[in-house]
């Protein structure tokens, strides 16, 4: 038996919003029946202002949960805050979601994704559905039981940190079916960490820059206090040759302090392989 908040519960039997808007000046959807949930938002937009926001769902408890905190959680906000809004921002406004239906949040934030894209420039619906629909046509479908795209895998990955494939399924539904799919997600999942670590790599040039920013702004004020102090001497790939100054140099404990504070410090803040060396 899951464990639901009692957010989760109220919004299930009292949900709030439910209903169609005429007329709306933006309509979203997300999942389908045939995935055996879907989720369908209409709102109301008059001067970038989200006035009225109404759902329509077919699923779950917890996909009427997330719809109903939805539309109050945009209902008053600007379009440009409403943008921000992300599945995780859903599940939280919750209380938090069973790892098992967390997909119900996903469905949410996807819907409103949909409502609101190209929203300031489009001026006919039926086109931007047209449009919108071709660009699906485009995307890869990674899980064809549950028709998600490589785009929404990846999209649930980024925001929601998720790093196996069994995260993946319960955020996505993906690879919940025939689980023939899950070798592809796994290998999305290895690209984007791969691409997260390449683009998180500092040159030589931007890493040594980062060093004698800490140690000066970050390390030296510290020792500073004790009447201490450190200068950076030099940086030869990973080790940092460093010089103890005033009660440091002079301290039986400078090795410790090094280690402890100096080195921690720079492995936390630039690279976990640093060494510091006291020269």
């Amino acid at each position: 038996m899951w464990d639901y908040s009692e957010k989760v519960i109220d919004h299930y039997r009292n949900p709030r919003n439910v209903g169609k808007i005429d007329n709306a000046d933006a309509i979203g959807e997300a999942g389908s029946l045939a995935c055996g949930d879907s989720l369908k938002i209409y709102l109301k937009i008059k001067d970038g202002i989200v006035t009225d926001a109404k759902f329509q769902t077919f699923g779950c408890g917890s996909a009427v949960a997330s719809s109903s905190i939805l539309t109050e959680m945009i209902i008053g906000k600007s379009v440009e805050e409403v943008k921000k809004i992300t599945n995780k921002d859903i599940a939280d406004e919750l209380g938090g979601l069973p790892p098992e239906k967390m997909h119900c949040s996903v469905m949410g934030y996807e819907a409103l994704e949909d409502a609101l894209k190209n929203f300031d420039n489009y001026t006919d619906l039926d086109d931007l559905r047209n449009e919108e629909a071709n660009n699906q046509k485009k995307e890869k479908i990674v899980c064809t039981c549950f028709g998600v795209t490589e785009n929404m895998i990846w999209d649930a990955i980024k925001i929601n940190g998720l790093k196996t494939v069994e995260e993946v399924t319960n955020y996505t539904k993906a690879g919940g079916a025939c689980g023939r799919c899950k070798g592809a997600i796994q290998d999305i999942i290895n690209t984007y960490y791969k691409k997260e670590a390449s683009e998180s790599t500092l040159s030589p040039a931007q890493k040594i820059l980062k060093i004698n920013n800490i140690i000066e702004n970050q390390v030296s004020p510290e020792l500073r206090k004790d009447g201490g102090d450190i200068t950076l001497v030099d940086i030869q790939d990973n080790k940092v040759l460093v010089k103890l100054r005033g009660k440091c140099s002079g301290c039986k404990n400078s090795h410790l302090t090094l280690k402890a504070f100096v080195e921690t410090t720079l492995r936390d803040t630039v690279d976990k392989n640093i060494e510091v060396v006291e020269v």
